[in-house]
């Protein structure tokens, strides 16, 4: 199974439970409501002290880093995010989900109170046009919501101007002395 589709598909089973727990609730048992909270919330910690021993017993033979493989795949590191269990700060996986992007992106800037990460594009992400940096955007808000579901909102700034291509027009002369073409010169 892929990375992508594990994410995808453990992400339309977290969407599952949260519709049935709804479903549960609005039948109007509250006893059955809570019984089916209270089922999630200890399988919850179930799976997390596993997950819990699983990076333990990992991070104790550590040659080589057998943590890494697991720290890069989106599906396992939205799990470790989730149960608090994940090693690394909010800003080293910050960089690995957008290490991880087809597009040059860099991070111009996280502000942690308002879950506000700031990207600027590093290359040519393509025409410029607003599509194309929508796609960027979503990109990065997709790798995000695993790697670091702390970012909440991501602003795509455009590319430094100093690192835009120059377009000349061609067919025209700025004015010489006196409103004409330039002098020539000589080689």
């Amino acid at each position: 199974m892929s990375t992508t589709s594990a994410a995808t598909t453990a992400e339309q089973a977290g969407r599952r439970v949260e519709e049935i727990l709804d479903r549960l609730a609005g039948a109007g048992d509250p006893q059955v409501s809570r019984t089916a909270e209270e089922l999630v919330r200890v399988l919850m910690e179930f799976y997390g002290a596993g997950l819990a021993r699983a990076v333990e017993l990992l991070d104790a033979a550590r040659p080589g880093d057998p943590l890494d493989p697991l720290l890069g795949d989106e599906l396992v590191a939205g799990l470790l995010v989730l149960h608090g269990l994940h090693p690394e700060d909010v800003h080293t996986r910050i960089a690995r989900a957008l290490g991880g992007l087809p597009h040059a992106v860099e991070n111009a800037g996280f502000d942690p109170a308002a879950g506000v990460l700031r990207l600027r594009a590093t290359a040519d992400t393509g025409c410029g046009c607003p599509s194309t940096q929508e796609t960027v955007r979503q990109a990065a808000t997709d790798s995000l919501a695993c790697f670091a579901p702390e970012v909440t909102t991501v602003e795509l700034e455009p590319a430094d101007a100093s690192r835009e291509p120059v377009l000349l027009q061609i067919g025209t002369a700025p004015p010489g002395p006196g409103g004409g073409r330039p002098p020539a010169t000589a080689p």
